[in-house]
């Protein structure tokens, strides 16, 4: 059992057949890419996820790009991945783990606290000396469970537009600084960043290495974003709520649990013409 929210390489090649690890590479450019990485080479007994197809639900145009699934949806794919209320989950990708922290997060929100991202990732897995095996994995599938779901780990559009400004909240923004300022936008039809928002890059919860740094170093930097508010006056959004993740388990990692996610974000912000925009 680990209810620490990251394991270390040495950890998981210590416990995999005990740990469901699930892998969830991903391109946001190529979103066939993981699957077929996947296909090619992944960590022993890992099962794939797909960030579109299964840590997401459907989109409307106006839900954003990766809206959260419905718990009824995520309690089906659970449970066909052979996850259930015993599982010890680990994720884990190749980009620094946002893709990873969703699903963690996913897990967290659906009441489930044994899921951890590996450190460092598939680059740190094979860096000290694990290896990958081929082919698909198909799991022992199990009953899709009645979870029970995290309250107030949430906030909806109305929510962010009701609190604008507002000094009690303080909406963080984790895409990278170039796409908060409104440049170089390639993924969104609208660039910049909700007014009054801050930018704490999801990189930067990283050290050069790739693992996430000290816990004693995150906390001097989000206490310092935070200027002396509760973690819960955190609202944590990116492009489409999936890097957005990232801050939270920093945050978590970090001795500061309890902000939340605006899972639209700035794709579901930017749908409407009607809602403000900052650039800069």
């Amino acid at each position: 059992m680990t209810h620490h929210a990251l394991v270390s390489p040495q950890q998981l090649a210590l416990h995999l057949k005990e740990y469901v690890v699930v892998d969830c590479r991903h391109s946001l450019q190529d979103p066939s890419a993981g699957a077929r990485l996947y296909k090619e080479g992944h960590i022993p007994g890992a099962i794939f996820m797909h960030l579109d197809h299964d840590l997401s639900g459907p989109m409307t145009g106006t839900n954003g790009r990766h809206p959260l699934p419905t718990p009824e949806a995520l309690a089906a794919t659970l449970g066909a991945a052979g996850i259930d209320r015993d599982s010890t989950v680990v994720a884990y990708d190749d980009m620094g783990g946002p893709f990873a922290a969703r699903l963690w997060w996913l897990l967290r929100w659906m009441g489930h606290d044994d899921a951890a991202i590996l450190d460092g990732g598939l680059p740190a897995w094979q860096a000290t000396g694990g290896t990958l095996e081929a082919g698909i994995n198909s799991p022992g599938a199990k009953p899709a469970l009645e979870w029970g779901l995290t309250p107030n780990v949430t906030v909806d559009v109305q929510f962010v537009l009701a609190h604008l400004n507002n000094p009690t909240v303080r909406l963080v923004d984790a895409r990278a600084p170039d796409r908060f300022r409104g440049e170089n936008e390639t993924i969104d039809p609208v660039g910049g960043h909700i007014p009054g928002a801050i930018n704490r890059f999801f990189k930067d919860n990283l050290g050069p290495d790739g693992y996430f740094k000290p816990s004693q170093r995150l906390r001097q930097e989000f206490e310092a974003l935070l200027q002396g508010l509760k973690p819960s006056a955190l609202v944590s959004h990116c492009g489409s709520g999936v890097t957005a993740c990232h801050n939270l388990l920093a945050l978590e990692l970090a001795g500061l649990p309890g902000a939340r996610l605006y899972a639209g974000s700035w794709s579901e912000w930017c749908s409407s013409p009607e809602r403000p925009v900052a650039q800069g």
